[in-house]
């Protein structure tokens, strides 16, 4: 049997590459051990089936972080007992956010709990140098400890009695009797294995930071996202201070909501109007540009979309997305061309989110369509105008969900004028034009596109 020691992947034979990981080499022998039979292992004393009408519901038995972004990704704060995995490309500001975290657990504990910060990556001296250059007021009772070794690590953990735990990273951690090196799937799944039962049993939540491959994917097995009750990532550009926290798994909550963050010499900064803060507003009208208001989750967010129309300079026209699905713009740039018969086929077309966010619903199409037209036709759009609306095939602009906060969104930030899908019942909104339009021709001749 060979193993992938990136993935964990296996096969009966050896092969160059792993076919799930895509790493080159990296498949050695591996011989499993014999495990004893499941009924064997059963005792007379297990734990015995409960009710469930008559356990107790612990939901409500949630810890505030002490930051808003980060409390509305989990669902309403940290849950006890639960295990979070936090995820996101080197130096993207995952040990930084979890200090912070760290220190306001500490602020907010009863009684001055303890909050043990384990790193199995920097020395204790290396952790306060990066807590002072973040000018934290740190709290007496946040506890650092450098130690990778997993049974040092559980004995700190009960001997403190900490009320949280931050491990950086769970790559870092090495079980006893592991005899796979420190990163290798079976150390990092034990490791998980592990604390995910100190956070059950002693009912504290433990916080994990995780590495992640090339691919994007959480490093080790793919047992460790099973293992874990949240999975977050944390992401954005290297030239962009903007972090966006996401939720890929949530027992406790949506995993629709996005935490807003800027990167600052202090740390990781909320931003608590992430509308104003992804539209700046210009009082010039710019070709190309069109303010839509998207729905992270529950809450509306107004964004800027960019889009640039130029001829190409090669034989193959260039399309190209940022922050957008790219076979969604493919499918517009079609329906634009047949329905309002516009050619852009030969023409490069380029398209951005302003800010690094990134957009999935389809509420955003008619903002797009509408961005790419203005560019083509080099036409501004009005800058107190929104536009919101589903493109279908055939051209007609379809309704979308929460369009009443979204226009109460733009109204709150000053915005005069929204295109909308004809047909819907939103009550009253303070804006002082809306504009009702059944299909794309409607709405490019009400933006005087």
């Amino acid at each position: 049997m060979y193993r992938c020691r990136e993935c964990g992947y296996q096969s009966l034979k050896w092969l160059g590459r792993c076919p799930q990981c895509g790493t080159w080499e990296s498949l050695e022998p591996y011989q499993e051990q014999a495990r004893p039979s499941a009924f064997e292992s059963v005792s007379p004393f297990a734990a015995k089936p409960q009710s469930l009408a008559e356990i107790p519901s612990e939901e409500s038995r949630r810890w505030p972080t002490g930051f808003s972004e980060f409390d509305r990704v989990l669902g309403g704060g940290v849950v006890a007992g639960s295990l979070v995995l936090i995820g996101g490309e080197p130096g993207i500001g995952k040990s930084t956010l979890l200090l912070q975290i760290a220190q306001q657990l500490a602020l907010a504990t009863r009684e001055g709990e303890p909050v043990l910060y384990v790193s199995g990556e920097e020395a204790s001296g290396q952790i306060k140098l990066r807590a002072d250059r973040m000018s934290l007021s740190i709290a007496k009772n946040l506890l650092v400890l450098s130690e990778q070794s997993l049974p040092v690590i559980a004995g700190n953990i009960a001997g403190t009695k900490a009320a949280a735990v931050i491990v950086d990273s769970i790559q870092a951690v090495f079980p006893e009797g592991a005899k796979e090196g420190v990163g290798s799937t079976q150390q990092v799944g034990q490791a998980t294995f592990a604390l995910n039962q100190i956070a059950k049993s002693q009912k504290i939540p433990i916080f994990l930071i995780g590495h992640i491959t090339k691919a994007g994917d959480f490093a080790g097995p793919k047992a460790i996202e099973h293992m874990v009750d949240v999975a977050l990532y944390l992401e954005g550009g290297r030239d962009s201070d903007v972090r966006i926290l996401r939720a890929v798994k949530n027992r406790f909550g949506s995993t629709d909501e996005v935490g807003v963050f800027q990167m600052k010499p202090q740390g990781l900064e909320e931003i608590l109007n992430p509308s104003q803060f992804f539209t700046e507003r210009s009082r010039e009208p710019k070709p190309g540009s069109v303010i839509v208001p998207s729905v992270e989750g529950t809450r509306p967010i107004l964004v800027e979309i960019q889009a640039l129309v130029a001829s190409t300079r090669s034989g193959y026209p260039q399309r190209r997305a940022t922050g957008l699905d790219f076979n969604r713009i493919a499918l517009l740039i079609a329906v634009l061309e047949k329905r309002l018969d516009i050619h852009i086929g030969s023409d490069d077309v380029y398209l951005n989110v302003a800010g690094g966010l990134t957009l999935k619903e389809t509420a955003t199409d008619l903002g797009i369509a509408a961005a790419v037209v203005s560019s083509f036709k080099y036409r501004p759009v009005d800058v107190d105008t929104i536009v919101v609306g589903e493109v279908g095939l055939s051209g007609e602009v379809r309704r979308v969900k929460k369009l009443r906060e979204r226009l109460m969104e733009a109204a709150k930030l000053g915005y005069k004028r929204a295109i909308i899908p004809k047909g819907e019942n939103f009550g009253k909104v303070d804006l002082a034009d809306l504009a009702p339009v059944k299909d794309i021709q409607e709405a490019m001749e009400a933006l005087g596109l």
